[in-house]
């Protein structure tokens, strides 16, 4: 989409309200590529899984998404609740953080019921957690630099000593902070 002449209603496109969030709008994007990728036999449509694939890399960057949100307000009329610089960056931090958990909590289960042999491909982790490639990176990134997972000589993901005790430590602080729980367990059902 290089002029305003050749608008395109990516979020019609996606299925989302163009005020979602990223979870929302990959999650729809997910979705949708699923259906119409061309190996799918019964909803398969090459078109519509092009649309769904060039509209989902047009607005996955925030920079672009920006751009183009301004491009769509002129064409639509449509005025954005909150603009995506207002934000809060600490919502993005305690995704982030919520994800780490659940990559830890993941692989903690997979070395208690296979000490000897923990490791769980990198696909599996990143389809449990359900985030983009670039996502999936960055935690893999921070947890590996904290020293709570590493890859095994298999090429696998396994959960470190020092990653057992912080979950180990996390659930201790969980278990004496009954409304921390109750707000993580909310959490956890809404995503």
């Amino acid at each position: 989409m290089n002029a305003e002449d050749d608008f395109i209603d990516y979020y019609k496109i996606l299925q989302v309200d163009p005020d979602c969030d990223d979870r929302a709008l990959e999650a729809a994007y997910r979705n949708l590529a699923k259906m119409f990728h061309p190996d799918h036999t019964d909803t398969a449509d090459v078109e519509k899984f092009s649309e769904v694939v060039e509209a989902y890399r047009a607005i996955r960057d925030q920079t672009k998404r920006e751009a183009y949100n301004v491009i769509y307000s002129r064409h639509t009329g449509y005025e954005f609740s909150v603009s995506q610089n207002d934000v809060p960056f600490h919502s993005s931090t305690l995704s982030d953080a919520e994800a780490h958990a659940r990559i830890l909590n993941f692989l903690y289960r997979s070395r208690r019921e296979n000490a000897q042999d923990a490791g769980v491909g990198r696909y599996f982790v990143q389809e449990m957690l359900g985030c983009s490639d670039e996502s999936f990176e960055f935690h893999l990134w921070y947890l590996k630099a904290k020293g709570y997972i590493e890859t095994t000589e298999q090429g696998t993901l396994a959960i470190t000593i020092d990653g057992v005790d912080h979950v180990i430590t996390t659930a201790r602080t969980a278990a004496r902070d009954p409304l921390r729980i109750t707000r993580t367990d909310s959490a956890d059902g809404g995503t």
